[in-house]
């Protein structure tokens, strides 16, 4: 592994950490907002408040992929984590519900950017034997950056207030973009760029040459790994605390969840890279509803923390693995905007699930029927895969439509 791959590798992944804290952050602020006398937060409110944030998120995975393919992926990712960070640190100061959205939705759009070009640089900087272990890896920086910040809102939230949280998120941000504008080394791949400037529309190249039915089944399988990874992170303590736990159990249960998806993800690229990222992905999903409809019943003790940690472990490794899947089978000049698609449509998922979750809540029923929610999500997720075939790229697609559209021309 040469210098520059591996500061890719790392500053890659401490982006997605930051992504990761982010995804966080309002489920911990969230019980803390609806007890505040000032915000005073409904589970209606604040699921606005989670379904704004996520728009702008989803706006900029769709928007950032193609551009990232035409502008390239070291300028996009600086810009994209310098302009979160300060709008993410801008939440601090909201002096309402109806301006914390407005920000979450501001800083969402750049947010949603990172994820997309962070998966691209890896896989184009991955040995082809590790590519779904190289994917899963810089996945783990977006789960110890949920750890992070459930962790510090466990300890530190009641006592420095819900502001620290969202200035806590940003101050990363200071080091790390001097760093990329330092380590992360120029596009190796100038051909592609030109050749997805060369295209009409970067999005139509994702159904021909036989991909259509892939890149609608990923779609699928995102918006159902999506829905579930933003569901639960934003609703995982207030529906513990509705089944009645304290808030510290209830964030040191998010805590376990979280600290299992990063146990899930070292052990997933390493199993789809010895048996193959189909069944492995399938799998994992399937085995994920199960996890996910036992955390119906109410567990003793330190079961309760076991079983949330056996969730965690097949539930967000899932998606990652789709995300893995994605990366492996698209060609480079269209990669970026195969992943921000996948992230985008995707995105439609992470607004669904706080919704649908927090509409769960309002109706006094999402303990224990959210779970059975879920775990029918999961189940989903395994369906959509079953019937993507291709694990391996087509000849270079991007390419020959270019040579299409000039002979038309």
């Amino acid at each position: 592994m040469t210098p520059s791959t591996t500061w890719v590798r790392w500053l890659a992944w401490s982006a997605v950490a930051l992504e990761g804290y982010d995804l966080v952050v309002l489920g911990v602020v969230i019980p803390v907002l609806r007890r505040d006398p000032v915000f005073a937060l409904s589970a209606g409110s604040a699921t606005t408040v989670a379904t704004i944030g996520l728009l702008g998120v989803m706006v900029g995975a769709l928007a950032v992929g193609p551009v990232a393919d035409v502008w390239g992926r070291r300028r996009t990712l600086i810009v994209c984590v310098a302009a979160f960070s300060l709008l993410g640190a801008a939440c601090a100061l909201a002096p309402d519900a109806g301006m914390l959205g407005t920000l979450r939705f501001l800083a969402g759009v750049p947010l949603g950017g990172v994820l997309p070009v962070a998966l691209a640089m890896t896989a184009e900087h991955a040995p082809p034997s590790r590519g779904n272990s190289a994917t899963t890896i810089l996945m783990t920086g977006y789960h110890v950056g949920a750890v992070a910040a459930s962790l510090l809102g466990a300890l530190l939230v009641t006592s420095l207030g819900w502001q620290f949280m969202f200035v806590a998120g940003a101050l990363p941000a200071l080091l790390l973009v001097p760093l990329m504008a330092r380590r992360l080394p120029a596009d190796e791949a100038p051909v592609a760029r030109d050749t997805a400037a060369g295209r009409k529309n970067p999005l139509s190249d994702l159904f021909r040459g036989g991909y259509g039915v892939a890149t609608v089944a990923f779609w699928v399988a995102s918006f159902m790994g999506l829905l579930l990874v933003y569901g639960l992170n934003t609703w995982l303590p207030e529906i513990m605390r509705l089944a009645g736990y304290a808030l510290t159990q209830a964030l040191f249960q998010l805590l376990a969840l979280n600290v299992g998806a990063v146990i899930g993800l070292l052990i997933g690229g390493k199993v789809a890279d010895r048996i193959g990222v189909r069944p492995a992905t399938i799998t994992w999903f399937a085995v994920a509803a199960v996890f996910l409809a036992l955390l119906s019943i109410r567990l003793p003790g330190a079961v309760v923390y076991v079983a949330i940690l056996l969730a965690g472990i097949f539930v967000f490794s899932s998606q990652v693995l789709v995300y893995s899947w994605v990366g492996r089978i698209y060609p480079a000049a269209v990669r970026g905007s195969a992943l921000g698609s996948a992230s985008g449509v995707g995105r439609l998922g992470a607004i669904s699930g706080p919704a649908f979750t927090g509409a769960l809540v309002a109706g006094g029923v999402a303990y224990p029927w959210g779970f059975y929610f879920f775990a029918l999500v999961a189940a989903l997720g395994a369906v959509a895969v079953v019937f993507v075939r291709r694990t391996e790229p087509a000849p270079d697609l991007a390419a020959t439509t270019v040579e299409r559209d000039r002979a038309a021309s």
